[in-house]
């Protein structure tokens, strides 16, 4: 029987859920516009398939991970999906979570260079400085660094969504109107599959560090209740930031950092306050993308661990900062987004086998 429920723990791994999902897609609104925004009252329907699926991704993850107790976080893709399309997808993970870190230092340029007109290098080498210098502090220190800060992250950005909403309400209406008019950049075709591949890049960020996540966690309460949270968090965050944009989409149509652009609006300190939060929210997800790559080549807290920190780091920042931001989202999540949905399908099928074979060994004690 497990002991009383610790919820310092439960916010932590929500935290760390949450903080994970808030790059710099997020944190700029570059992402949410792509996904979300652009689709008008279709992009609304999309945040709650992308909830529900969290729900359910977020807690297995946690759960296998406790359960099976596996040396590599990454070893849950051959669980789920077998030695040779799980061996697949172990690389292609690696390399998709290292293209996203290069996504974060591009975020990080274009934010800065948008906001204080300082070199979109400087962004850059910053972020990949910050995550260097904590990733060689190993998983544990990760967890609670950034499950401290996703949740201020939220809070922020959700107050910034509804002052923008509040700030110009009608906007959200007209938004429905004016979206066909505009060129927007967009994740796919519809909402649906728009919804459903960015449940799909983000399952491939969270697998192997939700995994080792659960792997420490004592309790399956606090994992599940930990996991919901942290979906519940985000997506409430992401629809109100969606509503925001869409308020507001004629004057963010085109822009690399639609955040700031909103806070901006609101007061010149506060899109000065909120540029320091997009960073932040950069650096909670570049972190343990650089973790995770780091973690499958080498073992914490050796030499080999520390020098490939600094490798990968390097060579993401030098990549990141020389193509355009919103191309980077576009083309490297998107593309992604459909390979890790089918990633879903085999977590639902092996839950669906493990469940029949617990049913007809109880069926068979009870006899």
């Amino acid at each position: 029987m497990e002991k009383n429920i610790r919820w310092g723990k439960v916010i932590s791994y929500a935290g760390a859920f949450i903080a994970f999902l808030i790059g710099s897609g997020f944190a700029t609104g570059q992402e949410v516009l792509q996904y979300f925004s652009s689709y008008g009252y279709g992009g609304i329907m999309g945040v709650i398939v992308v909830f529900l699926l969290f729900l359910y991704v977020g807690a297995d993850f946690m759960l296998v991970g406790q359960e099976k107790q596996f040396k590599k976080g990454n070893d849950i893709y051959r669980y789920y999906c077998g030695n040779i399309v799980g061996t697949f997808y172990d690389y292609f993970s690696i390399a998709f979570i290292y293209m996203s870190f290069i996504v974060m230092i591009g975020g990080a340029g274009a934010a800065i260079n948008q906001q204080y007109g300082l070199p979109e290098t400087f962004g850059g080498v910053l972020i990949g400085v910050l995550a260097v210098a904590t990733v060689v502090f190993g998983l544990g220190r990760i967890v609670d660094v950034i499950g401290k800060i996703g949740p201020a992250i939220v809070i922020l950005t959700i107050f910034l969504g509804i002052s923008a909403i509040v700030k110009n309400p009608t906007g959200i209406v007209q938004a429905q109107q004016v979206i066909p008019e505009l060129t927007l950049m967009k994740a796919s075709t519809n909402w649906f599959y728009a919804a459903g591949s960015y449940v799909g890049f983000c399952m491939l960020w969270l697998a192997a560090f939700m995994a080792s996540m659960g792997a420490s966690s004592i309790s399956k309460r606090e994992a599940i209740m930990g996991s919901s949270m942290g979906a519940l968090g985000f997506s409430l965050g992401l629809i109100i930031i969606t509503l925001g944009i869409m308020a507001n989409i004629e004057q963010l149509a085109g822009t690399m950092v639609p955040s700031l652009i909103l806070a901006e609006n609101i007061s010149g300190t506060l899109a000065v306050v909120f540029s320091f939060i997009v960073v932040a929210g950069i650096y909670t997800t570049s972190v343990p993308l650089l973790w995770t790559v780091v973690a499958r080549f080498a073992e914490e807290k050796t030499s080999r661990f520390r020098i490939l920190t600094v490798v990968f780091a390097m060579i993401g920042v030098f990549i990141g900062l020389k193509i355009p931001f919103d191309r980077l989202v576009n083309i490297i999540y998107v593309i992604n987004g459909y390979v890790g949905i089918l990633l879903l399908g085999f977590m639902i099928i092996k839950r669906i086998r493990v469940t029949k074979e617990r049913d007809s060994l109880s069926a068979v004690m009870e006899e």
